[in-house]
């Protein structure tokens, strides 16, 4: 059976395009050295991006036991994005920090996605573009997901 896009519902359609997009930022990374980068990376990542954190901590915001987030910065560890360092109130609590290597790569992940978002806007049109993102910021909004996304909160659906 061929599905035609156009006749997939918006939650699909939409869930379709970020990955695609995500995808396509994935190909342009790895062709600018951050080959090394998942997407999942990014999970843990943006949340020490705000703030170093401990892996308790990190395990909360995540929702995660903390067997999962240890497994899951000792694979950032490993390959060179985070770091642990003793927190300044006490040295018996390891602070999770990027990387120069991270950070470098959460720089050209921004530039790449405004990169994509150029191109749609030259392929499509500032106004469709503008419309479609207003109307998805508002699906967001309506089922209650811009606070999980404003506190780097965002998770898949359960």
């Amino acid at each position: 059976m061929v599905v035609h896009l156009s006749t997939l519902d918006l939650s699909l359609t939409a869930l379709f395009a970020g990955w695609a997009m995500t995808d396509e930022v994935q190909r342009r990374l790895a062709e600018r050295g951050f080959g090394d980068l998942r997407f999942n990376d990014g999970v843990v990542i943006q949340h020490v991006l705000a703030a170093p954190l401990s892996i308790t901590a990190l395990a909360e915001r995540m929702g995660v036991t903390q067997q999962a987030a240890s497994k899951a910065v000792a694979d950032l560890e490993r390959r060179g994005l985070v770091r642990r360092e003793p927190g300044p109130a006490d040295a018996r609590t390891k602070l999770l920090h990027l990387t120069g290597h991270a950070l470098a790569a959460v720089e050209a992940t921004r530039v790449l996605r405004r990169e994509l978002q150029e191109e749609l806007v030259a392929e499509y049109g500032a106004e469709r573009v503008d419309d479609a993102r207003d109307l998805l910021a508002a699906v967001i909004g309506r089922y209650g997901g811009d606070d999980a996304i404003r506190a780097r909160r965002v998770r898949p659906p359960r």
